[in-house]
């Protein structure tokens, strides 16, 4: 439950808001479906990275990737698809640690 969650809001807050939102949804998202703490940071990791992967194509393929390939070039990478896949793991680590630590909230505010 926590992976679509984390999913569908960071693509529509990514849409509408700055790339930092998505990181608070997934934080929310994990205090409340939260399960076990790796759950949680590989729900953040792969939701906020396939939604950033989905963003970055949608807006790349109306124009042919022209920016992505001189903002690869800037960067030293080869091609598109690199910049596309540094970007998912940068977008990935924010999401699994804004998860996690809404976990971790949760555990140190549970009565036990």
């Amino acid at each position: 439950m926590l992976f679509p969650v984390i999913l569908l809001l960071s693509f529509i807050c990514g849409y509408l808001f700055p790339w930092w939102v998505g990181c608070i949804m997934a934080f929310g998202a994990a205090i409340i479906f939260g399960k076990r703490s790796s759950w949680a940071f590989w729900s953040g990791f792969c939701g906020i990275a396939l939604a950033w992967i989905a963003l970055a194509l949608l807006k790349s393929f109306p124009n042919e990737h022209i920016l992505a390939i001189r903002v690869a070039h800037v960067f030293h990478l080869p091609n598109w698809g690199s910049l596309l896949a540094v970007t998912a793991l940068i977008g990935g680590l924010a999401g699994g640690m804004s998860a996690l630590s809404g976990w971790l909230v949760r555990r140190a505010f549970e009565k036990g």
